[in-house]
């Protein structure tokens, strides 16, 4: 809040963790998230979602671990936040700065919640034996098993998504792979942003944290993408706010530390004003389509 109000012009961009639909940490966190995506609406301008069941998910099916601990959890999100920084860092073909991420990703101001997933995910035992193309890093990127959130993309439509590779990766090949991903059905972009892709290279491979489970990899790529899917992620927390809030379970303890109760129904009802909204960005092109034929 701060900074918004000291840098307004500056953007700033969030990793907000989520609680997950089956992994829970504490019981109040449908409250806390409800209120805390009320504040990140208005004074983040790029918020990106992740949570743990996914990450535990993507640990376990991709890098063999059989129970994935916390540093095995935020070593994957390190990779995804260095991919996003490293234009800032490094020299490349196509660099992306911060604010192009806005520019590019957010059509809407409210509609900032982004999904990320990042390819490949390999252990080093396997990485021997595997030769990853751009191609195939790109089509593990948009895998829904990928995504660092538990939402399908499939569910929903895509308004644009930003692709960062690095490492050893030329701008031939990108385009090849985007305009094989173009091509697939499961794939869908809303109707009124046909191209929705945004790509930056990057030369510098990616490290990895020596000993880790992610094996040294020749080149990777991190897509944070824009998708009407990320709304299922508001109305499985909005189910549980409700279920408590109903009966105003605990919520004496959030009024005890000088809360007020209305904050509770003004933020909750922000959050459905949200999943409207992105209900509404999903279906535009339809009702355009409706509209159209009724003229001829």
């Amino acid at each position: 809040e701060r900074l918004s109000v000291d840098y307004g012009k500056k953007s700033k961009l969030g990793f907000t963790v989520y609680p997950s639909p089956q992994v829970s940490t504490s019981v109040v966190e449908p409250y806390n998230s409800v209120l805390s995506t009320h504040s990140l609406l208005e004074h983040t301008d790029v918020a990106i979602l992740l949570d743990n069941e996914a990450i535990y998910d993507i640990c376990r099916r991709s890098l063999d671990i059989e129970r994935p601990t916390y540093t095995n959890l935020n070593r994957l999100v390190s990779q995804v936040i260095s991919s996003l920084t490293a234009s800032l860092r490094f020299d490349g073909a196509l660099n992306v700065d911060m604010t192009e991420f806005q520019t590019n990703l957010v059509p809407y101001p409210r509609i900032h919640f982004m999904l990320s997933s990042y390819a490949p995910v390999i252990s080093a035992e396997k990485a021997y034996h595997e030769q990853l193309s751009v191609a195939e890093i790109t089509n593990s990127a948009f895998e829904p098993s990928s995504m660092m959130a538990k939402c399908d993309p499939r569910h929903g439509k895509y308004m644009a998504c930003c692709l960062m590779y690095r490492g050893d990766v030329v701008p031939k090949d990108v385009n090849a792979a985007v305009a094989t991903i173009k091509t697939k059905r499961t794939i869908q972009f809303v109707d009124w942003c046909p191209t929705g892709f945004k790509c930056g290279i990057n030369y510098q491979p990616p490290t990895v944290v020596p000993g880790g489970d992610l094996a040294r990899v020749q080149r990777a790529v991190c897509m944070i993408s824009n998708s009407t899917s990320v709304a299922e992620v508001f109305s499985r927390i909005d189910h549980k706010f409700d279920l408590m809030y109903a009966k105003r379970a605990f919520v004496h303890w959030y009024v005890g530390e000088g809360m007020e109760e209305g904050e509770f129904s003004e933020a909750r009802e922000d959050l459905a004003a949200l999943e409207k909204d992105y209900e509404e960005v999903g279906a535009e092109g339809a009702e355009d389509e409706g509209d159209e034929g009724d003229e001829y």
